[in-house]
């Protein structure tokens, strides 16, 4: 009996997966969470073989819930609606062992389950394409301006931190806005945020 634990914040749809999942015959739900910190208490508890998982949860998402998991014998599958390539590189690097997508038919699911329970790693299609096509353009330094913009600091507290000048720092802004293509630091934020690269 392969057994699960789904972890999931929309209620309905946790409720759905996890009638679905327990009608496959060599399949039984053992547990239930709504973030990933509840997904990590379950696991501990119910030692389940695979745990399923929902990318943007509150408390602790599911990637970072993954990242706690790598050396788990628990197997992670994500199943999330986002499509994007830098959640996906995340997730590659937890050594997650499926990523799938939400409007995938359920059967695909039970399916999945049953070859990653035999060792192999399923991703979706869709993801493999986009994870080829877009890598992060900002070099490290970029990075951790764009990160210290999202905190909200100034450009003179960036500046300061970094133990650079205000024009330095201004240089870097405008760098960091031509290369996203976007006309403004809130942009830039949302944008980073979406293609999911904030580490």
């Amino acid at each position: 009996m392969i057994r699960i634990v789904i972890a999931e914040d929309q209620g309905m749809l946790l409720g759905a997966l996890g009638s679905l999942l327990d009608l496959e015959e060599d399949m039984e739900v053992v547990g239930k969470a709504k973030n990933g910190e509840e997904a990590l208490t379950l696991v501990e508890k119910h030692r389940p073989d695979i745990c399923i998982m929902d990318i943007e949860m509150p408390v602790r998402s599911g990637l970072e819930a993954a990242e706690l998991l790598k050396h788990h014998p628990c197997k992670v599958i994500i199943l999330t609606t986002f499509a994007r390539a830098g959640y996906f590189e995340r997730a590659r690097k937890a050594n997650v062992s499926g990523y799938l997508l939400k409007d995938s038919p359920s059967e695909e699911l039970a399916n999945s389950i049953r070859t990653i329970m035999e060792g192999r790693k399923i991703y979706a299609p869709e993801l493999v394409d986009l994870a080829f096509h877009e890598e992060n353009p900002l070099t490290e330094r970029e990075e951790q301006v764009i990160k210290l913009i999202a905190e909200g600091k100034t450009t003179k507290e960036i500046a300061s931190q970094l133990f650079l000048t205000n024009g330095t720092v201004r240089n870097y802004v405008s760098v960091i806005l031509d290369k996203l293509h976007v006309s403004n630091r809130i942009e830039a934020i949302s944008k980073f945020k979406e293609k999911g690269w904030f580490k």
